[in-house]
């Protein structure tokens, strides 16, 4: 029961960062030439960047969670961190805070040299590349969920984390790829950043409620052996 509540907070984490993607990868994407105009090869460009994309993510959560399995298999009197720090990111996008999360440095400079090889290529070709060319982009909120992967402790909970948070992102930003225009007359900037931070608060509120029993680092009746990488 846990494990689902850290999950469904992992995918409303994506869907209210959706409106920072649309912002950030949106534009790279659109100005790629990935948008979904109705036609068939569109869609299809436009899934397969959607499809890359998460498998970079599922990628990273099994390197992150491999890479913390150690450290956090030592830390034996720890609570259930991953749902809290959850709860924090929540909080942070809430309060409009997530453009102060920090992104690993130096990584963007890889994506400019990539986008001019990629833009070269056509079809669904074009939007897997572009997709799996996606986390390198100087995204505090992505960086953020993988360091949530790592404090899982686990390739298969890191896994779970980076693939159900991609998959909160995709609606919105497909929505903005398929027709920016009619997205910007139906929904200005502030009503989408007003939607993204009440939802963001409610969600927190609902988390931090579901795990009140469970405080990291604290041993308790609730939760004294539930450890870090149970979720």
């Amino acid at each position: 029961m846990n494990e689902t509540a850290s999950l469904w907070g992992a995918f409303v984490a994506g869907l209210v960062t959706s409106a920072h993607c649309a912002g950030m990868c949106g534009l790279l994407t659109c100005g790629l030439g990935i948008a979904g105009g109705g036609g068939t090869q569109q869609t299809a460009q436009v899934a397969g960047y959607h499809s890359g994309r998460l498998a970079s993510y599922l990628l990273l959560g099994v390197l992150a969670g491999a890479v913390g399995w150690l450290p956090v298999s030592k830390m034996t009197t720890a609570g259930n961190v991953v749902p809290w720090f959850l709860i924090l990111f929540l909080v942070f996008i809430g309060l409009g805070l997530e453009r102060f999360l920090p992104s690993v440095p130096g990584v963007s400079k890889l994506v400019y040299p990539l986008r001019q090889r990629f833009a070269r290529l056509s079809g669904t070709r074009k939007g897997v590349a572009v997709g799996l060319l996606t986390p390198l982009l100087p995204c505090g909120p992505l960086w953020a969920m993988i360091g949530l992967g790592l404090l899982s402790g686990s390739p298969v909970k890191g896994a779970e984390l980076m693939l159900v948070f991609g998959l909160g992102t995709v609606p919105l930003l497909w929505l903005m790829q398929s027709g920016a225009a009619w997205w910007q007359r139906k929904l200005s900037p502030r009503t989408i950043r007003h939607v993204q931070r009440g939802v963001a608060i409610v969600a927190a509120v609902a988390l931090a409620w579901r795990f009140r029993g469970s405080l990291p680092f604290v041993d308790g009746p609730a939760g004294c052996g539930c450890g870090v990488a149970g979720l």
